[in-house]
């Protein structure tokens, strides 16, 4: 929504004042707001204020012996904060636009026009929409005076202002996937670049030539050259996302492999392996395992850069096919509320999975490999369904609901063993009956009411970790960890490190998971009859629905698991991307990668 406006007459300046509320004003002068006529407008201290100069008995501004008063004169006050605002420039009067309601505009100012020869300013700033909060839109507000120097004050005492504003990026390095969606990533890019050059945002903007591109060139760019930028951009969907940040994190991130059960371990039979944890050690801090990384370097000889690196952000302008990632932070899948969130240097911590793949199939050797995941990794269904929809990507984001209707009918299972970290919630709430102690099914089923919501400013996200994003998250890490276990066949095993609600799935796979609060949701479906999968489904795809209320159906919540395929294998879905493995374990990282977004609003 655009709010434009002319103005004139000179103006009179004062400084140094104080408003009816106290607060002492910086600036305040009288000019002229399209579609109000002419207020006082002041700099405060937070932002800018401005108060209509007509009165409801203002008998000036008749048109045919009707009374017309501007379209927001009974608004004696208005402010715009600074955090809300991203650019000010001043417009040229030659360029300037019509306003769309010139009859009105005429009555305002007696039928003669006084827009001619004026000076101009625009502020920008975006409109909340009134029934989607989260959804934003363009906004902007035109004043003007025929004295170019005052309009050029209230520019340079307003930039003055904005570059005070702390976190706001001022160089992205911006990577297109050309081909994501309905491969219209180039022409997103396009629609929100002015946004960028308005806020005097350099941008160094990639178009990727081939899978991996971006993988790469984030793997090659040295500290120095990434420190050079505020921020990475991603112009796709969460598998692209993906993609750019395990470039980032492969040779960056300094942390341990996922402890491991005892029973896994001698199962892999490499004891000799260093950079394998020894989970039987009493004192994780003195093995091999704590003290190297991915690449068996030593963690302290090499942080550089820790984690979460607080200035260097990720960001993501949805031109996929779920876009879930940019939902659950932004609460919209649109561009234009994304390209807002970065430009004013909004800032939400997420959680990220270290993904470690041991073997590849039965028979292969043990080479590990580490992957990352931000949002869910899935076997079985879910890695069926990708498999299936790269056969169909002509066909754009309608290929996942084929892909998916084709998989759902073969209705394929897979025999595989989970193993699984207790929390204390698991324990307390999984207590069924005096002969067992520990349930495995359907342990953290709980009423609607007791949800507790991941949305902007979480309490639960707000608090702040107490351990190094290098070293085993205490809940792992812990002496009084307990491994549970879980063996069968499974239609699919599912790890969502956050709610992933999307438009198939309103309320997501976990409607109460969190962005960053060190645990992701791991989701069991045992293999059921066919009709009992589809009512399973449907209520994923129902808002307020209970996909997690069925007994073939188990819920934990965890830091931290392993999987051991048998027999016949799937795939795994890692945000989107493919990732074979047999044999693999994962952990979560609280609050390692740190995005421009401010989260949902209710």
């Amino acid at each position: 929504m655009e709010i434009n406006g002319s103005v004139y007459n000179s103006g009179n300046i004062s400084q140094r004042n104080v408003d009816a509320e106290g607060q002492t004003s910086v600036l305040s002068s009288n000019l002229f707001l399209d579609h109000v006529g002419e207020v006082t407008l002041t700099l405060n201290s937070d932002g800018l204020s401005w108060k209509s100069l007509y009165s409801l008995d203002n008998d000036g501004s008749t048109c045919l012996g009707i009374k017309f008063l501007p379209r927001m004169a009974t608004k004696m006050a208005t402010k715009l904060k600074f955090s809300d605002i991203y650019a000010v420039e001043i417009i040229d009067s030659d360029v300037i636009q019509e306003s769309d309601l010139p009859l009105a505009a005429e009555c305002f100012v007696g039928n003669e026009s006084h827009d001619s020869g004026m000076n101009h300013f625009m502020v920008h700033t975006f409109q909340k929409s009134k029934s989607q909060p989260c959804l934003w839109s363009l906004a902007v507000y035109k004043f003007g005076n025929k004295d170019l120097q005052t309009c050029q004050m209230w520019v340079n005492k307003i930039n003055d202002s904005l570059s005070k504003e702390v976190g706001r990026p001022k160089n992205l390095l911006v990577f297109v996937h050309p081909m994501s969606g309905k491969g219209n990533g180039r022409r997103i890019w396009e629609t929100v670049a002015p946004i960028f050059s308005r806020a005097k945002i350099n941008t160094k903007v990639i178009v990727t030539q081939r899978a991996g591109h971006a993988f790469d060139v984030m793997t090659s760019a040295t500290n120095e050259e990434l420190n050079s930028y505020d921020g990475v951009l991603a112009v796709g969907g969460d598998g692209f996302f993906n993609e750019i940040l395990n470039g980032f994190l492969s040779s960056r991130h300094k942390a341990p492999f996922p402890r491991i059960p005892s029973d896994f371990f001698d199962a892999l039979g490499n004891n000799s392996n260093p950079l394998v944890n020894d989970p039987n050690g009493a004192d994780s801090e003195s093995h091999n395992n704590i003290e190297r990384t991915n690449d068996g370097s030593h963690i302290e000889d090499q942080i550089e850069n820790p984690l979460p690196n607080q200035r260097l952000r990720l960001g993501i302008i949805p031109a996929g096919s779920t876009d879930a990632i940019v939902i659950c932070t932004t609460g919209a899948r649109d561009p234009i509320t994304s390209a807002l969130h970065i430009v004013l240097g909004k800032k939400l911590c997420l959680d990220v999975a270290q993904v470690v793949r041991w073997k590849t199939t039965s028979t292969s050797k043990i080479e590990p490999r580490v992957r990352y995941a931000a949002s869910f990794a899935g076997y079985g269904f879910y890695g069926d369904v990708i498999t299936e929809s790269e056969k169909y990507r002509w066909m754009g984001p309608k290929n996942y609901d084929y892909a998916g209707t084709k998989v759902f009918l073969k209705h394929r299972s897979y025999e595989a063993e989970v193993g699984y970290l207790e929390v204390e919630s698991e324990k307390d709430s999984s207590i069924l009956d005096g002969s067992r102690m520990f349930s495995r099914v359907r342990s953290l089923k709980r009423k609607k009411s007791e949800r507790i919501i991941c949305r902007a400013n979480c309490d639960v996200c707000n608090t702040k970790p107490v351990y190094s994003s290098t070293r085993i998250p205490p809940a792992i890490s812990s002496p009084e960890a307990r491994w549970l276990k879980s063996k069968g066949r499974f239609l699919s095993v599912g790890a969502a490190i956050m709610s992933n609600r999307n438009e198939r799935a309103p309320d997501g796979l976990v409607a109460d998971a969190h962005l960053s609060d060190g645990f992701l949701h791991l989701l069991l479906i045992k293999d059921c009859p066919h009709a009992l999968y589809l009512w399973h489904l449907t209520q994923l795809a129902r808002k307020g629905g209970n996909p997690l209320n069925f007994d073939f159906v188990e819920h934990h919540k965890t830091p931290a698991f392993t999987f051991t395929s048998i027999g016949k294998e799937s795939i795994w879905n890692l945000d989107g991307e493919l990732f074979q493995a047999h044999k693999l374990s994962a952990q979560v990282f609280r609050g390692l990668i740190c995005l421009f977004a401010s989260g949902p609003e209710v």
